[in-house]
Parts: C-alpha cells; structure tokens; sequence
C-alpha cells in the first residue's frame, strides 16, 4: 500500500488487518518489513537483531483461572515461535504483567519455562488492573542466518511445507475444557526454534501457524506476490480425519509453515503439502480450489 500523504486517522478501523494497514504509515523503518512480518529485523553494525511482541488475554487465549504457570509457559513459548520463524537464537525476554489471581504460580512457570530455552528475563513492567488479565511479552533474538527468513520469499516453483501437524491445540483446548484428556498443546506449546534456525539457510519464506494454517499460508501468499496451492491430504494433523477442515483453520500449534525450491536437501523432518504458483485469483488454493468459509482466527 502507498502511503502518499494518507493520515493516520484517516482509517475506518473494524478488524485486525484494517488496524494494521492504518499503522503502516507510521512503521516506515526497514526494520518494521512494512508490518508484514513476524517480527522486526535490525541490523546493528555486524549483527542482526530480532525483535517480536505478542500479548495474550483472558477468554480468549487462555481459560479463566488456567494454571498461572501455564500462562507463563505459552506467553514465552509463542514469544519465541516467532524468533524460530526468523532462525533468530534468543538472548531474552520483557514481561509485561498485569497482577492476576496466582502470581506466585506464574513466576514459577516463567522461571521453568525461561529455564528450558535458555533464555534470560531482562526486565518489563507490572500493573495491577481489574477485569481480565492481559499479558504481553518482548522477545530479542539474534539472527544465526543472513538474509533474514520472512514471509515474503516464495517464489513461483517452490514447494510449501510444514515442520509437523496442526489440530493439536484445538484438542488440547477441548480437553482443557472437558477437564478429560491431553490439554498439553493447549496449554504448552512449543517453540521450534533448533528447526527454525536449521531450516533458515534453506528455506525461500517461513513463518509459524498461529492463527490457522490457511490463513497463515494466505498471508505468505500476498506478502511473496505469489498463490500457494495446497494439497488437504498432504497436511498431517493430530485430528481425526473427520476433522481436517477444523484442524486446517485451528490456530495455535506453531509449526514451522515455509517454502524451498524444488528438491532442496532440507535439514529438519518436514511434510510437503503443496506448490507455489504464479499469483492467480486467490492467494490460496486448497484442492484446486478457493477455500471457502473463515480460514483462521483474526481479531476485530
């Protein structure tokens, strides 16, 4: 989008891309990959920095009166599945923490999860507020690969793969909910980052599946000015099978979703579940087709 002498203001905010396109006038660093990214990518001097926020909030990425240590978990966990998306190494976290209802528990989860990634807490900001907890988190990392992995990148020829399945989260919330069953991928997930970082040499664009793998592959498409077509029966889900459409659409699982060029010698396990194609009518196309329906969660 051309900016031109467009205002801020000058947006009718009502989704969580329509916000989004209203900052893009203000994120004009390189640095900011035009809001197109996962995370922000700085280079300083001989390094590069990598630089992800996301916030988390009640209702809505976790159950109320969840495990605190569990919050703690997925908030760093998800923080960190963007910098695997880049092949970034992490050097630390900012908390930013709004007193809920077990904060000793959260901190023991945020030292046990910190603890398993190696990963330091370097600071943040604490808030006491009532209504539902929101929670935020800063990631840094460092860039281990040059150019920098983004979602733009694919190029037409290229196959589309995933690191492994997607429905896992939407089982493990149901379970959390049932209060029967595996509610661990829910609850805490994981991030890739030794894959991301051995697949950064590689791949063409990567990014992780937050919000549904066709949504997070038609958001690739337009960022690389390509369609990527996908292949339903390719993509290795945790689901049962008469739940495919479900799973392809449930977010939060965090795999690893990327592009390479055709018969590239990947360096982790991976499924191909498609092509990249010249861009045609629809960013996506799943068994030929458009895909029809919501294809993941948006906000707004």
């Amino acid at each position: 989008m051309d900016g031109g002498d467009l205002s801020f203001t000058a947006y009718l905010v009502t989704t969580e891309s329509d916000f989004i396109a209203s900052l893009r006038t203000l994120a004009t660093h390189p640095a900011a990959r035009g809001l197109a990214d996962d995370c922000a990518v700085l280079e300083i001097g001989e390094e590069t920095l990598v630089i992800t926020h996301d916030a988390m909030a009640e209702g809505l990425h976790f159950v109320a009166g969840q495990d605190a240590a569990d919050l703690a978990w997925k908030l760093v966990a998800t923080n960190l599945s963007d910098l695997a998306a880049k092949g970034a190494e992490p050097l630390g976290v900012l908390l930013g923490y709004q007193l809920g209802h077990d904060d000793a528990r959260f901190a023991e989860g945020l030292r046990e999860v910190l603890e398993h990634y190696n990963c330091p807490l370097l600071g943040g900001d604490t808030i006491g507020q009532s209504g539902p907890q929101v929670l935020g988190l800063t990631a840094l990392g460092r860039a281990t690969h040059r150019p920098v992995p983004s979602r733009a990148g694919a190029q037409v020829g290229d196959t589309v793969w995933i690191t492994g399945p997607v429905g896992a989260a939407m089982l493990g919330l149901e379970a959390l909910k049932a209060g029967a069953g595996d509610s661990m991928a829910y609850r805490r997930p994981q991030a890739l980052l030794a894959e991301g970082q051995a697949l950064a040499p590689y791949v063409t664009a990567m990014m992780d599946v937050s919000d549904g793998l066709l949504l997070d592959a038609r958001r690739m498409a337009e960022a690389s000015g390509v369609t990527l077509a996908i292949d339903s029966a390719a993509v290795p889900i945790a689901a049962p099978e008469h739940r495919r459409a479900d799973a392809l659409r449930w977010g939060e699982d965090y795999q690893l979703l990327f592009t390479a060029p055709e018969g590239a010698a990947l360096a982790v396990p991976a499924y191909c579940i498609g092509e990249v194609l010249t861009i045609g009518d629809a960013p996506i196309l799943l068994d030929s087709a458009p895909p029809t329906g919501l294809l993941g969660y948006e906000h707004g």
